[in-house]
């Protein structure tokens, strides 16, 4: 294979309301956390098991986080697409510490909005960040004035 791909798609509830924080050069970060949940029958005991998983998200990219701040809360259903990234951290005691997070930054940061936990009153809404746009050379639309002869035989 001659590339790779880092590339998460999840869908979950979020588990508590995002937490903003702004940097000294005017941008922002806004974190929340996304449970995903898969259940199964025993097939010992025939009892309902279930799942949680615990996704940390980090959201980078400005038109996302203006969304994720005015929409976003505990409890709303979401499905994030960004990249699996790791950093490396030093807590209070010196101690090197490692975090594993899907960061939303970039052309390809996605969120989509799945309704609230309330019965989805707001409906799907999919936020991804503008796309770079390319002008169009100007030209007359076709069948326009610009192609008619001024020599009409009649």
């Amino acid at each position: 294979m001659a590339g790779s791909l880092n590339r998460v798609t999840i869908i979950g509830n979020v588990g508590k309301d995002p937490e903003s924080k702004a940097f000294q050069n005017g941008g922002k970060v806004v974190n929340f956390s996304v449970a995903t949940s898969e259940t199964w029958k025993d097939k010992n005991s025939g009892e309902k098991r279930e799942k949680t998983e615990w996704h940390t998200v980090a959201v980078f990219q400005e038109g996302l986080v203006g969304v994720v701040e005015q929409y976003v809360r505990k409890g709303s259903k979401v499905m994030v697409e960004g990249k699996m990234q790791t950093r490396k951290w030093q807590d209070q005691q010196g101690q090197d510490r490692y975090t594993t997070e899907i960061v939303l930054q970039g052309p390809d940061a996605r969120i989509l909005l799945l309704g609230d936990k309330a019965g989805g009153e707001r409906g799907n809404q999919d936020y991804e960040p503008p796309k770079a746009r390319t002008p169009k050379p100007e030209q007359a639309p076709a069948g326009s004035f610009a192609d008619l002869d001024d020599d009409v035989p009649f």
